[in-house]
């Protein structure tokens, strides 16, 4: 048995492991891609909200 850890996880200067870095990109990854969601989503609905409306006047009758 070694006193080595088992992981491949990346090491700082103390020895310790270093995912912070890594952390903090992923976590930029992710944000940018809920924004870029977010903005898709609100671009969507504003171009729903111009549409004209269906005229019920138009419409068959269905009773």
């Amino acid at each position: 048995m070694s006193n080595k850890p088992s992981s491949d996880a990346p090491r700082g200067k103390d020895g310790k492991s270093d995912w912070t870095g890594t952390a903090a990109i992923a976590g930029a990854a992710i944000g940018s891609a809920a924004l870029a969601a977010a903005l898709l989503f609100a671009s969507r609905r504003k171009d729903a909200a111009r549409r004209s409306p269906v005229h019920p006047e138009d419409a068959p009758e269905t009773d």
